[in-house]
């Protein structure tokens, strides 16, 4: 048997009437990207929900739209929710399409790790009361049916950006800080969302571990952090961090590893090429690996891009995708 997972982050993939650049544009881009994939299992980012006029709840309009005439159309979907609802989030949502049946699927929130809680230093006047520091986004944790009773743990992530986290008065305007000190304190705080929403994955994996410790697993999504970032080392759990061989078995496997170093990048910030999106698979689903891609032929440089670039439908980030055959 043969399968090709993937993961894409297709940046603000949306449908309405305010959409900039204009839907029509996004698809003639997106779409022969996700075609290439050729992908059974492929996971998704940034896919935003609109609610129709007199419609209840959002639907996923434009993904809908985006893979209407392509295989994807017909594969099992599930997404992303937050806490104690099914319901859509208006941006952001973490979508998985699978040829092979999804047979369960959860949001996991604050589930396992509760909000750090956190004094605002920089608070004029000083902070009395601490506050929550919450992560934004939920990992969406879906299990694939392979046949022959074989399972695949599947987790979709998507990370808190390296950029500064929301202060109270601490901007004078939208990307402009009052201070270095309020900025800091914002980067810091960013920092442990992303570490904390990678702590609280790290916590899932074991758990499925701790049912089936030769469970095939992989998570796949944009970590906003490379391999060797706290993050990811977080997520990876190898045995040179964890200094017990005896948790081996328990590691995640970076894919792009097995990549020539000039290929190993799926986004290009100022100049730099960087490795920010990943699959990690566990040991046992690395005996059916055989191949991974990273489809960045035509990446701009994000930073450049978003200064310079008007309407522009691509997304900043290259597909990646690997093929397993058991």
């Amino acid at each position: 048997m043969r399968f090709r997972i993937a993961t894409f982050n297709v940046e603000n993939l949306d449908d309405g009437p305010t959409a900039d650049p204009p839907f029509a544009a996004r698809v003639a881009m997106l779409r022969p990207q996700l075609m290439r994939l050729d992908a059974d299992v492929l996971c998704l980012q940034e896919v935003n929900a609109r609610r129709a006029p007199g419609a209840a709840e959002r639907e996923l309009s434009a993904l809908r739209r985006l893979v209407q005439g392509t295989p994807y159309a017909d594969y099992d979907l599930v997404h992303s929710s937050r806490p104690n609802a099914s319901r859509l989030a208006d941006k952001h949502n973490l979508v998985v399409l699978s040829r092979l049946p999804i047979t369960a699927h959860r949001s996991v929130l604050h589930d396992l790790v509760e909000p750090p809680r956190c004094r605002y230093v920089t608070a004029e006047p000083p902070a009395q009361d601490a506050v929550d520091v919450s992560w934004l986004r939920p990992v969406l944790v879906s299990e694939i049916d392979l046949g022959d009773d074989r399972v695949l743990h599947l987790l979709n992530l998507h990370l808190r950006a390296p950029i500064a986290a929301w202060l109270p008065d601490a901007k004078s305007g939208p990307f402009t800080w009052r201070s270095v000190p309020h900025w800091a304190e914002g980067y810091f705080l960013s920092s442990v969302q992303r570490t904390g929403q990678a702590l609280e994955t790290r916590l899932v994996i074991d758990q499925i571990f701790d049912r089936d410790p030769g469970a095939m697993a992989a998570v796949c999504g944009d970590f906003n952090a490379r391999l060797r970032e706290t993050a990811t080392q977080i997520l990876c759990a190898s045995e040179e961090n964890t200094g017990n061989g005896l948790l081996a078995e328990r590691a995640l496997i970076a894919l792009e590893r097995s990549l020539p170093a000039d290929r190993a990048h799926s986004v290009i910030h100022h100049g730099h090429p960087e490795m920010l999106d990943h699959i990690l698979v566990s040991r046992q689903l690395l005996g059916a690996y055989r191949d991974i891609e990273v489809h960045n032929e035509t990446l701009g440089d994000e930073l450049v891009g978003y200064a310079d670039v008007r309407h522009d439908p691509a997304s900043y980030h290259a597909p990646v995708v690997a093929t397993f055959e058991m």
